[in-house]
C-alpha cells in the first residue's frame, strides 16, 4: 500500500506537545474503525474501501495501534501477518500520522509496537511497500532495520515505482535476546498499551539485528559474531505435518511453473529470432543449464517469473473448485482459447440475467418504498379526526411516490437497454440464416434474451428484417428490406401452425392489447415488404416458437425450430374482415427434428408419480431427510443398482479436531431485511442484499462470499437473506450414465441464480486427507484463494466485507497460502451434491456462503443455477482440476478422460 511521508522537514504548523502526552491503543471495535478510515483517507494518495479496512482489523486487530493527544486520534498503523510461501510473514498495510504531528517520533512507536506483536506471534520477517519517492517514509523504516529487497516498476496507482522492504529477524540462537527492564512502569491509563520504555528497547534492538543480518544473512548454513568466539550451526525449523494429497499439489504446482517458464522463454526465443537477434542460442544454452541442476531449479525459476510469466505461472488448484475454461492444447501452452459460439451466447445470456436480476432488485426497492409510504399516508390519516377533503386528497396523492409512474417495470427492457448502451449485444450486425452458437432447438426464456445474443432484434415485432442499411457491402446484390427471423407466438388469429408448414399472417393491423383481433388492414411495408422479398430472393428466415410455460418470468418460453423457405404470399380478407398478408413457410430438410409441436412445447417426459419412474432403483436414497424424496435411476447397468457405498446427510459433519467458530453478532431487523442501509447482514454484501425475493429467492451474481443472515439475528426463516438456508426446493433425480457414473437431474425449471443443494459432507483439515487417488469426493474450501485469484480461480465481484486482499495483488504474494486449509469429504457422508458431475461449460456454479460465522475459511459451500435450466437437464459444475496436477501412490500423473460432451471440452478432467 502506498503511504505519505511520516517524516517531513518542514516545521511550520508544527503541534505543540509532549511525548508523554500520547497515549498509544490497540484497535478495540467498531468504534476506532472511523478513525482509521478518517486518517487514511485524508492523508494516503490511494483510496480504500471501508471493506478492504474490515479485513485486517477484523482478522488481525492485535497488530492495529492508534495514537491519541487529548482525545484526538493522530496517528495509525494497521497490519497483518500469515504464511507467505515457506515464511511466517508480517506485513504493514496502512502507516499514517497527522502532518503536524509528524517528526515527533509517534509513527516510529506505532511501527515499533506492531512489529513486536509480530515477532512474539512468530513472525520470521517484516514487509510493505513505500514509494521511491517517499523519502520520509524511506528513512523511517531504514533506522528500524528495513532494507530494500526488490525496486516495483510502476507499482502504483500513480505510476511511481515502489520499493519493497523487508526486515529479516535472526534466530535466536545467532543473536542476543531482547534487553527488557526489569521494573517497568506504564504511565498510561489503557490496560492493553506497550509501555514506551520497552518499545524504545525494541526499536534498539531493531537496528541491531539490521546491522547483524547486512553481516551475516540468516540463510546461511553456519554463522558467526564478530570475534568468532561464538559459531552455532542452524538446527532444522519444525516443520508442519503436510498430506500427500497437498504434496502433490505443490509439486504439481512447482512442475508446472517450470514447463510455463520454458515454454515463455521457448516463445520469446522464437521472436528474438525471427528480428535477427543472434542471443536467443545462448539463452537457450543457459537455460539448459539450470534445468540440470535438479529442484533447485524450481526455486530458480520462481524468482524470474515477474510480469506477464508471474500472471500465467500462479499455483493450480487441485481440488474440485472454480471453473477454469480451458481446452486441452490451450491449457498445454499456458494460454486461453479463444471461446467457442456456443460459451459466447451463453456468457452473453448469463450478463443478462445479471443486469435483469440487478434491475429486478431496484424493482422491488420501489415497491417496498411506495408500500411503505402508503401504509405511512394511512397511519398519518387515521390520526386527523377531523381533516378537510382536500387535506385528504393531497393525503391520498402522498400514498404513492410521483417516480413509480416514470420508473421501468419491465426489468428485462430495461437490461436491454443498459447492454446496448454497454455494447455487449453479442451480434449486433443482423444476418441471414444461422446465427453462430444457437442450435436448433435452443431455448429462451423471454424475447428480451433473444435481442441480448441478435437472434431477433426486437422484443415486440414478429417480423426482423435488414433495412437499407444493409445494401453496401456483403449483400449489396439483394433488394432490401429482407427478413431475417420470425416469432410465431399465435399473437394473430389467422396463423397456421402445421410444424413443417406454417401459414404465417403478416404484420400490422392487430390490436396489441392481447385478444388477437385485426382492427384495421394490413399494408405492405416494413416486415410484410421484407417477407415477400424473401420469395422473390429465395431467402431462408429463422422461426422461433413460442409456448406457454408458467417457468418464465414472461409466459412463454421461446424455441428454435431452424430455416424455413418462403414459398408464396397472398392478400385476403381475415376473421374480422379486415385485409391481412399470408406468408407460407416451409421447413428446409437436414435440419434437426422439431422439438415443437403446433406451438406446444416439449422438452421430456416428467414423470408424474413413482409409478411413472424408468429404471427405478431406489425410491428416496436420502430415506427421508430431505423434504422432497429423491429417487435413482438406473437404464445402463444389467442387472440395474443403486447408488451405495455412502451414508446421506443433509448438513455438514465437524471432524473432531475442527474447532467450530461461535456464532456470530447478526443483525438488528425484524420479521424480513428490508433495508439495507440499517441491516447489519446487508452492510456486510456491500450495503445491499445479494438475492431478489423473486421466484423464491435468486442470487444476483457470484461474489467473492455471500454474508447471509444467522440464528443471532432478529428476522424469521422468511427473510431473504436466508435464501439458501430454506433446503431443496426442486425435484431432483439421480441417474445413471454409461461413461459417467452416477449424474443428477431436476424434474422442474430452475431459474438462473437459484439455490440447488449445499455440498455436505466432513468438514475437516486438509492435510487429514491422504490416498486422494482413492477418494473423488474431496472439496476444498478454497473461498480465501477465490478472493486472492490463485490457482487459476476467476476473481468474482469482491463488494463484500472480506474482499480485497492487498498484498494479494503484488508479485510475491499471489502463490500464499495457496492450498485451503480445510475441505468437505463427501466420500463416506455426503448429500446429493456428491452425484453432481463435472463439465466444462457447467450450468452451476460455486459460491461461499457464511450465515452463522464469519470464518472465511470454513465456509458452507452452495451450487446456484448459472443459467436457466429446463427440466431432465443434467445438473453439472466445473470441478476446476489442472491437467497433470494428480498423481498416484507410485508418484507418476493419474490422467482422467472427460467425457462432458461440451462445446469447450478440455477432454481431460485432470
Amino acid at each position: 500500500m502506498e503511504r505519505k511521508n511520516e517524516d517531513e522537514e518542514e516545521e511550520t504548523g508544527k503541534a505543540e506537545f509532549k511525548a508523554s502526552e500520547v497515549e498509544y491503543v490497540s484497535y478495540g471495535g467498531e468504534h476506532h474503525l472511523p478513525l482509521i478510515m478518517s486518517l487514511v483517507d485524508q492523508e494516503l494518495s490511494e483510496p480504500y474501501s471501508i471493506f478492504t479496512y474490515r479485513y485486517f482489523v477484523y482478522l488481525w486487530p492485535q497488530l492495529s495501534f492508534l495514537a491519541f493527544h487529548k482525545g484526538k486520534c493522530v496517528g495509525t498503523v494497521v497490519c497483518k501477518m500469515g504464511q507467505h510461501r515457506n515464511t511466517f510473514r508480517g506485513y504493514i498495510a496502512m502507516l499514517v500520522v497527522i502532518n503536524s504531528y509528524r517528526g515527533r517520533g509517534i509513527a516510529t512507536e506505532l511501527v515499533t509496537r506492531s512489529i513486536k506483536v509480530m515477532m512474539e506471534s512468530g513472525c520470521e520477517e517484516v514487509t510493505l511497500e513505500a514509494e521511491v519517492t517517499n523519502k520520509g517514509a524511506l528513512a523511517l523504516y531504514g533506522r528500524l532495520g528495513f532494507i530494500r529487497a526488490k525496486r516495483l516498476f510502476r507499482y502504483y496507482l500513480n505510476g511511481v515505482d515502489a520499493f519493497r522492504l523487508k526486515l529479516l529477524f535472526p534466530c535466536p540462537e545467532l543473536y542476543p535476546p531482547m534487553p527488557m527492564m526489569a521494573n517497568q512502569e506504564d504511565s498510561h491509563q489503557h490496560n492493553d498499551h506497550i509501555p514506551s520504555e520497552e518499545c524504545s528497547e525494541l526499536h534498539q534492538h531493531l537496528v541491531f539485528v539490521a546491522r547483524m543480518v547486512v553481516q551475516s544473512p540468516k540463510c546461511v548454513e553456519e554463522s558467526s559474531i564478530s570475534n568468532g568466539e561464538l559459531s552455532v550451526k542452524n538446527e532444522p525449523e519444525f516443520q508442519k505435518r503436510v498430506s500427500a494429497r497437498i504434496k502433490d499439489k505443490q509439486r504439481a504446482e512447482k512442475e508446472l511453473l517450470v514447463r510455463r517458464r520454458v515454454e515463455l522463454l521457448d516463445d520469446q526465443e522464437d521472436v528474438a529470432a525471427a528480428v535477427g537477434g543472434g542471443s536467443s542460442e545462448k539463452r537457450k544454452r543457459n537455460y539448459s543449464k539450470k534445468r540440470c541442476t535438479g529442484e533447485n531449479v524450481h526455486e530458480e525459476e520462481e524468482k524470474q517469473a515477474n510480469g506477464e510469466a508471474a500472471k500465467v505461472a500462479e499455483g493450480l488448484e487441485v481440488g474440485k473448485g472454480k471453473p477454469m475454461n480451458r481446452n486441452l492444447e490451450a491449457e498445454s501452452k499456458g494460454v486461453v482459447a479463444e471461446k467457442s459460439d456456443c460459451a459466447k451466447v451463453k456468457e452473453t445470456i448469463r450478463l443478462f440475467n445479471k443486469y435483469y436480476l440487478l434491475l429486478v432488485q431496484e424493482e422491488e426497492k420501489r415497491c417496498g418504498k411506495a408500500e411503505a409510504e402508503k401504509k405511512a399516508s394511512k397511519v398519518s390519516k387515521s390520526k386527523k379526526k377531523q381533516s378537510k377533503a382536500s387535506k385528504g386528497s393531497k393525503s391520498k396523492k402522498q400514498a404513492v411516490p410521483e417516480d413509480t409512474k416514470t420508473k421501468a417495470k419491465r426489468p428485462d427492457l430495461k437490461a436491454i437497454s443498459k447492454m446496448m448502451e454497454a455494447r455487449e449485444i453479442l451480434n449486433p450486425v443482423k444476418r441471414i440464416g444461422d446465427i453462430p452458437g444457437i442450435m436448433v432447438g435452443h431455448q429462451f426464456y423471454s424475447r428480451a434474451e433473444m435481442v441480448a445474443v441478435g437472434f431477433h432484434s426486437h422484443w415486440l415485432n414478429g417480423i426482423d428484417y435488414m433495412g437499407q442499411s444493409y445494401s453496401k457491402g456483403e449483400y449489396s446484390n439483394y433488394t432490401f428490406p429482407l427478413a431475417v427471423a420470425i416469432v410465431l407466438s399465435g399473437m394473430y388469429e389467422d396463423d397456421l401452425d402445421n410444424a413443417e408448414d406454417v401459414v404465417y399472417t403478416g404484420q400490422g393491423g392487430h390490436d396489441l392489447t392481447g385478444n388477437k383481433r385485426q382492427i384495421q388492414d394490413q399494408k405492405m411495408e416494413r416486415g410484410n415488404l421484407a417477407l415477400k422479398n424473401c420469395v422473390e430472393q429465395c431467402v431462408p428466415v429463422r422461426v422461433i416458437r413460442g409456448h406457454e410455460s408458467k417457468s418464465s418470468y414472461c409466459g412463454k418460453v421461446y424455441t428454435y425450430d431452424g430455416l424455413y423457405k418462403v414459398v408464396h404470399y397472398w392478400a385476403e380478407k381475415g376473421i374480422s374482415g379486415f385485409t391481412v398478408y399470408k406468408f407460407r413457410l416451409r421447413r428446409h430438410e437436414g435440419q434437426p427434428l422439431l422439438t415443437t409441436n403446433q406451438v406446444h412445447f416439449s422438452y421430456g417426459r416428467v414423470p408424474q408419480s413413482v409409478s411413472e419412474i424408468r429404471g427405478l432403483v431406489c425410491v428416496d436414497i436420502t430415506d427421508g431427510q430431505e423434504g422432497i424424496p429423491i429417487p435413482a435411476t438406473n437404464l445402463v447397468d444389467d442387472p440395474p443398482v443403486a447408488p451405495t457405498g455412502f451414508k446421506y446427510c443433509n448438513s455438514i459433519q465437524v471432524a473432531k479436531n475442527v474447532k467450530f467458530p461461535t456464532d456470530a453478532t447478526g443483525c438488528n431487523c425484524k420479521g424480513k431485511c428490508v433495508d439495507p442501509r440499517t441491516c447489519g447482514c446487508a452492510m456486510l454484501n456491500g450495503s445491499d442484499f445479494p438475492y431478489v425475493s423473486r421466484d423464491g429467492g435468486r442470487l444476483i451474481e457470484a461474489k467473492d462470499v455471500v454474508f447471509e443472515c444467522g440464528p443471532k439475528c432478529g428476522c424469521g426463516p422468511d427473510c431473504m437473506n436466508r435464501t439458501s438456508q430454506r433446503g431443496l426446493k426442486y425435484r431432483l433425480e439421480v441417474f445413471r450414465t454409461p461413461k459417467k457414473g452416477w449424474a443428477v437431474r431436476s424434474w422442474d425449471f430452475i431459474p438462473s441464480g437459484a439455490p440447488v443443494c449445499e455440498y455436505t459432507g466432513i468438514l475437516m483439515r486438509t492435510e487429514d486427507t491422504d490416498s486422494v487417488s482413492e477418494n473423488n469426493y474431496i472439496f476444498d474450501i478454497d473461498c480465501l484463494q477465490t478472493m486472492r485469484g490463485l490457482g487459476g480461480r476467476e476473481r468474482r465481484f469482491r463488494d463484500v466485507s472480506v474482499p480485497t486482499i492487498v498484498s494479494s495483488d503484488r508479485p510475491d504474494d499471489l502463490r500464499s497460502e495457496s492450498v485451503p486449509e480445510f475441505c468437505i469429504d463427501a466420500g463416506s457422508t455426503g448429500n446429493i451434491a456428491r452425484f453432481i458431475n463435472h463439465s466444462c461449460e457447467p450450468n452451476l456454479f460455486v459460491q461461499c456462503v457464511l450465515s452463522s460465522h464469519h470464518d472465511i475459511k470454513l465456509a458452507r459451500v452452495m451450487l446456484f443455477a448459472a443459467d436457466n435450466i429446463p427440466p431432465l437437464q443434467e445438473l453439472t459444475y466445473d470441478y476446476g482440476y489442472a491437467l497433470d496436477s494428480v498423481y498416484g501412490p507410485d508418484g507418476k500423473i493419474i490422467q482422467m478422460a472427460c467425457y462432458c460432451g461440451a462445446a469447450d471440452c478440455r477432454k481431460r478432467l485432470f
